[in-house]
């Protein structure tokens, strides 16, 4: 789906008219829906601030806006078949149904996508138990990776830090 077509998506699910969201990010009141319906039929594309400045007024990630561009089976099969070679991903089949899997093994990027994976499906299985309601699912999703609380970040250390445990290491290999 063409960021245009995730715009109007959004957009929709959100009540607004083009005219509104439009006003909305700062375009004239004469031209706003002119201007929004161009970037959702695709003769035009945002540019990144305006991107920013979208998914902020629709309540969502960028990223939620800037998906692959997948308006085809072909597309989407070659979006697919990146995701194999990049990222370990496989066709296989389970109890006569196919699915996709990740090979954890393949490289770290693999094992990253796989984690990614599983915090989607545990948030996909508390919906069907419903513990979460529909609307904290697609904030989750839309959101994504913002309320993530299963990964795990590394926060990197200072260059003054840095430095100072490579003097360490340095000085013990000299004695």
């Amino acid at each position: 789906m063409a960021i245009g077509e995730r715009i109007r998506f959004f957009r929709i699910l959100r009540g607004m008219t083009q005219k509104h969201l439009g006003m909305t990010v700062g375009f004239p009141e004469k031209s706003a829906d002119v201007r929004l319906a161009q970037y959702e039929n695709g003769s035009r594309s945002p540019k990144a601030d305006l991107t920013a400045s979208l998914a902020e007024v629709l309540d969502v990630s960028p990223q939620a806006l800037s998906v692959p561009d997948i308006d085809s089976y072909t597309g989407l099969m070659h979006t697919l078949f990146t995701l194999e070679d990049l990222y370990g991903l496989k066709v296989r089949e389970l109890d006569g149904e196919v699915c996709l899997t990740v090979d954890v093994r393949q490289n770290k990027d693999a094992a990253r996508l796989h984690e990614m994976l599983c915090s989607w499906r545990e948030q996909a299985a508390k919906l069907e138990a419903g513990e979460i309601s529909k609307e904290d699912y697609d904030k989750w999703r839309y959101h994504y990776p913002e309320f993530d609380k299963s990964q795990t970040y590394v926060k990197m250390p200072s260059q003054e830090l840095n430095d100072m445990l490579v003097d360490i290491f340095t000085d013990e290999k000299v004695e």
